[in-house]
């Protein structure tokens, strides 16, 4: 063990024998921490394959169906930093399990909501609920492998298994909702939170960071500004209304004093210090930025997969495959690579690989084959897995045990913001193109692609229908050329911030 390993240690001693650090333990640690992430990536996915059934079958209208989403991401976001906390200070496993009960209870009674309304009050719950387990999943595998070798292994299967929850959820709603009722897909999430806290219960034992006093206004703050920005986003594509710019101001005020606030208390709920270090800033602003291109990435790619290609949702989920099969096989490559190199090698050839898959992805049009975009798809892959793994290895081993939880909610706030704000700016630059390129269209195919080949198919008008998908398809060029601009922008700050450094020898 090194000095700076042993140093860390001593700084928590309720992590000096946490999770089995030596032999197999640790690592079904990873196993239970990757059902949790299964369940929010899961519910995540499923719910956007579900929402035109959830529009039929409880006469939701568009502005219920945003709530049912909102209704989550806003006491998710808003939480983040004060679970992180309540994790270090009360115990990581305790928080995930109570994060885990919430949700599993609110997603039980959202699959018999009998209206609008009970559903996005069952939201609002699992959104609680996922709020208090991220921070303990990261935080667990930060004290449980903090050899960096172990913990690149960890992370690229962590990694492996969000995306694996991005894929498989839009596959396994499509089946639900074809063979059972609405209610299915969050019926869905009770039998894996039950294994995971089966999981949790025996495998599992408990770890804090070392006693310090409550911060109930820097808890208060957090949750202002982190709550509002997040709504501010998501509103923020059908216009800077009054209520979106208020909520941007208090955001703004209410993270300026939370700043100040934290930088100046003896006891701060958030170490603003973090940022003062070059790996976790330099990977921290990397990974909001490439959570922004993301965004559009997967907004731009669904429509252009189901609405330009005409395949069905389920084949649309399929034909992501292969970004799960290269990052699959790019996980010991990549570890082998970094034990020789380091990780700051790995993040910078990973990014430029996910821009270089932005560019190639640009070029796509109604026409490209099955093999091409597949080939496409797995550069993402192999990008991803080389880039993201990198780049949570050295953000959490930048963090100090003590502050595991807490770090990690910063990190995983920051995740939050950079997606929101992917898909509110890239999807207003997608659609403003596309209005744009249609030109004298009549109103219903302005508004979406959608809507358009809607249109157009009632008057069997198939000139109006290519016209839509050739501006969709202009549009998506512009929207991917801005992701890969900044991807490569986030590879830039990871050159500039992170610092080169050699790995230290395996713990046996």
């Amino acid at each position: 063990m090194t000095t700076s390993q042993q140093r860390d240690n001593a700084q928590s001693p309720a992590d000096s024998d946490t999770f089995g650090r030596s032999g197999a333990r640790r690592w079904w640690v990873l196993v239970v921490m990757c059902l949790a992430m299964l369940v929010l990536q899961m519910d995540a996915m499923v719910l956007n394959v579900a929402l035109p059934t959830l529009a039929t079958d409880l006469g939701a209208d568009d502005g219920q169906l945003q709530l049912i989403l909102t209704a989550y991401m806003v006491p998710f976001a808003g939480l983040l930093l004060l679970a992180g906390s309540l994790s270090d200070r009360f115990g990581r496993r305790r928080l995930l399990i109570i994060g885990l009960v919430v949700f599993g209870v609110a997603s039980g009674f959202a699959a018999w909501a009998g209206n609008p309304e009970v559903l996005i009050a069952t939201r609002f719950g699992m959104g609680v609920g996922g709020a208090l387990m991220m921070p303990s999943t990261m935080s667990i595998l930060i004290v449980s492998f903090p050899d960096e070798t172990e913990r690149r292994k960890a992370m690229s299967a962590f990694a492996v298994m969000s995306v694996l929850g991005l894929v498989g959820g839009p596959l396994v709603g499509g089946f639900l909702l074809q063979h059972f009722w609405w209610g299915s897909v969050f019926l869905l999430n009770v039998p894996l939170v039950v294994l995971a806290l089966i999981a949790a219960a025996t495998l599992l034992t408990e770890s804090t960071g070392p006693a310090r006093r409550f911060d109930p206004l820097g808890a208060a703050l957090s949750m202002v500004w982190t709550a509002t920005l997040i709504w501010a986003i998501v509103e923020l594509p059908d216009g800077l209304t009054p209520p979106v710019l208020i909520a941007l101001i208090v955001a703004g005020v209410s993270l300026a004093v939370f700043v100040v606030w934290e930088w100046r208390s003896r006891h701060p709920m958030v170490p603003i210090g973090l940022f003062g270090n070059r790996d976790f800033s330099g990977s921290c602003f990397s990974i909001l930025l490439v959570m922004f291109a993301y965004g559009g990435f997967l907004l731009v790619l669904t429509q252009y997969l189901q609405s330009v290609q005409g395949r069905t949702p389920t084949a649309a989920a399929l034909a992501l495959l292969p970004v799960v099969i290269a990052m699959i096989v790019m996980q010991p490559i990549a570890t082998a690579i970094g034990q020789r190199t380091g990780q700051k090698p790995l993040l910078l050839a990973g990014l430029l690989l996910l821009a270089a898959a932005f560019v190639l992805l640009a070029l796509c049009d109604e026409d490209t084959g099955w093999w091409q975009l597949a080939g496409i798809l797995a550069l993402f892959g192999v990008g991803g897995g080389v880039a993201q793994p990198a780049a949570m290895t050295i953000l959490t081993g930048a963090i100090p045990h003590e502050h595991a939880g807490v770090g990690s909610a910063l990190n995983d706030t920051m995740l939050q913001t950079g997606s929101a704000f992917g898909v509110a700016v890239l999807g207003s630059i997608l659609a403003g193109g596309y209005s744009g390129r249609l030109g004298e269209a009549p109103g219903p195919a302005r508004e979406s692609l959608a809507g358009a080949l809607q249109y157009a198919a009632v008057r069997r008008d198939s000139a109006l229908a290519q016209t839509a998908r050739d501006a969709f398809v202009g549009s998506m060029q512009l929207t991917l050329a801005v992701s890969a601009a900044v991807v490569v922008l986030g590879a830039a700050l990871a050159a500039a911030l992170v610092r080169r450094r050699q790995l230290t020898p395996a713990a046996g």
